[in-house]
């Protein structure tokens, strides 16, 4: 079990000491971090929050998940890594045509 804790579906509205005073109720919180939008600084509606232990972690998991919170049910639980996708291409087209050498054009 990781320490560290997705929150989701977060208020707008709030803060970092919104989310410390609320997770601090399921034990020791290590540190708070509401993703915002580089350009406005407004929240992006989701968070990470570092507990002090693994126990502290899972009680927050079991305590808030799904807890309303701004009038919005939360979901809290444990931080993946983003998946990275494979070779990079990806997507649809990429260029194509010209394929096959140069040809003359038939007439």
């Amino acid at each position: 079990m990781a320490r560290k804790l997705y929150v989701g579906n977060l208020p707008y509205t709030a803060g970092e000491q919104d989310l410390q005073d609320l997770f601090g109720s399921a034990g020791t919180v290590e540190s708070v971090n509401v993703m915002r939008d580089q350009a406005t600084g407004r929240a992006r509606g989701f968070a990470f929050v570092e507990m002090g232990s693994d126990e502290d972690a899972q009680n927050a998991i079991q305590k808030l998940n799904n807890y309303s919170f701004g009038g919005r049910n939360l979901t809290v639980n444990e931080a993946r890594p983003k998946e990275r996708t494979g070779s990079g291409g990806g997507g649809f087209g990429g260029g194509g045509g010209n394929r096959g050498g140069r040809r003359e054009p038939r007439w």
